[in-house]
């Protein structure tokens, strides 16, 4: 299908001087979505291919375990942090511009962490990685939000969700598969080599398929507002990346502790911004919208409960049960697969259930982990294999599938088009956060049963919480509105 033709004349990808009101956007045409889904599985995919590549990085860069949590952590605490703020600079200079900086800077991080010569290299490389995906993210979710409407914009959110949460499955197995291949003799390198030519194509598809759109007024920046959100979630998440591996050291509690203070002045400056006629980085009106509060508060048990599964699974499956690489990646494909079945029915399980979808999708995610933990309970743990597990993954990937489609679909109806970046951004940002608790609160309780009774009991504990946090998931979807917009 031929690419809508733009109602405006080209401006350059550099960022200049925002312009006055904007005009209607073109729609998003198949290829344009696409494209920008593209961006958003290489984020995703980006956040959890490094994993599996770990061993092979710590024995060619000789890196000690922490530095090489530094490798994981920079991406994400980096990622997380300037989400809200690439959001906001998508409204202002244009989300098409943002999208193209994004994917190009994107893929030159990749190179340069495929060339690492050293750890530390690596890490700063990750680092501008993280920044990049930072950039790129918020700018498909605002694009959608801007270009599309009805049923078309609803199959685009579905979509959205299902890339967001297979990219996390399929970085698990790629990653697998890429370091067992050793193509060339790149070995854990190519696990980020891959993603130049596929950048590349992005940046070539987005440059005549993806539609520019921007808020209708130019805003002033929020120094003040991103220097404090940054510090918050810069407090809380570094420690949790990074404090389980280093021994929880006291500037890890100190910044923690700190945590709290520093979104306390935050909200205070954005506050003041918003009542004196500023301009703030995260206006808390948008907060106070009752779809964006409520979708946020539904994200916390979703993301939490999924990076801590992610975690859990990879610990059982590869030092638990003794499967390499490649086999625990290829394990998680059935979960891959009905989350993206799932994902694209979201929309007509919406239109039929209105917001009890998200309880019906919690109790079904629920069930596929208690299956999990029944099968790992009855079946000896020497012979737990990749086709005893597929039935409860399979049922799991049938409920997450519902529920990330869901999420950003309640949060997203309550944004104003003229906010979408800053409402895609900050739905994204409690995404990357909670990715950041769960793998902290959920994978730290579980390393600690795992000195207690052991592997087995542990990982059946684990799955039971989990559980417990997709009860209070259902129970919340109950004061979702009958039918959602």
């Amino acid at each position: 299908m031929t690419p809508a033709t733009p109602t405006e004349k080209p401006r350059p990808t550099g960022l200049p001087v925002p312009p006055g009101p904007a005009s209607e956007p073109s729609a998003l045409t198949p290829i344009g979505l696409l494209t920008v889904l593209l961006g958003a599985a290489l984020s995703s995919i980006d956040f959890f291919i490094v994993n599996v590549a770990l061993p092979s990085i710590g024995r060619d860069l000789r890196a000690s375990p922490a530095t090489l949590e530094m490798v994981v952590a920079g991406y994400a605490v980096a990622y997380a942090v300037l989400l809200v703020l690439g959001g906001r600079l998508g409204d202002t200079y244009g989300r098409r511009t943002l999208f193209l900086w994004g994917v190009a800077a994107f893929g030159l991080t990749s190179l340069a962490c495929g060339l690492a010569p050293g750890a530390w290299w690596l890490v700063g490389a990750r680092v501008a990685q993280g920044a990049a995906s930072a950039l790129m993210l918020p700018q498909v979710l605002a694009t959608i939000h801007a270009t599309t409407r009805g049923e078309r914009r609803a199959r685009a959110v579905a979509l959205y969700g299902s890339v967001s949460g297979l990219g996390v499955v399929l970085g698990q197995a790629l990653g697998g598969v890429l370091v067992a291949a050793d193509l060339a003799g790149t070995g854990w390198r190519m696990a980020f080599l891959v993603n130049v030519p596929v950048a590349v194509a992005a940046l070539l598809c987005a440059v005549r398929a993806v539609p520019d759109s921007r808020a209708g007024q130019p805003r002033r920046g929020d120094l003040g507002g991103t220097l404090l959100l940054g510090a918050a979630l810069t407090a809380l998440l570094l420690p949790l990346s990074e404090g389980r591996a280093t021994g929880w050291p006291l500037w890890s509690v100190l910044l923690l502790a700190a945590a709290p203070l520093l979104a306390w002045a935050f909200a205070a400056v954005e506050r003041r911004a918003e009542n004196t006629g500023g301009s703030p980085l995260l206006p808390p009106s948008l907060l106070r919208e009752p779809g964006v509060r409520r979708g946020l508060v539904l994200g916390l048990p979703i993301f939490i409960g999924f990076s801590g599964w992610m975690f859990v699974s990879a610990v059982t499956l590869q030092q638990g049960l003794g499967y390499g690489a490649l086999k625990a990646g290829l394990t998680l494909v059935p979960m891959g697969l009905t989350q993206f079945a799932a994902s694209i029915l979201a929309p007509r399980v919406a239109a039929r259930l209105g917001g009890r979808a998200m309880g019906v999708a919690a109790l079904v995610h629920g069930s596929g982990l208690v299956i999990l933990a029944l099968t790992a309970l009855w079946v000896p743990w020497s012979s737990l294999s990749p086709l005893a597990l597929a039935p409860g993954l399979a049922v799991c990937g049938l409920g997450q599938g519902v529920e990330l489609a869901l999420y950003y679909r309640i949060v997203l109806a309550a944004v104003p088009a003229a906010r979408a970046g800053a409402g895609s951004g900050l739905a994204a940002t409690v995404q990357q956060s909670c990715l950041a608790v769960g793998v902290a609160t959920v994978g730290s309780l579980f390393l600690a049963l795992v000195a207690g009774p052991g592997m087995r009991d542990a990982f059946a504990i684990v799955l039971a919480v989990q559980v417990v946090g997709l009860l209070g998931l259902a129970a919340l979807s109950l004061r979702l509105p009958r039918r959602l917009s």
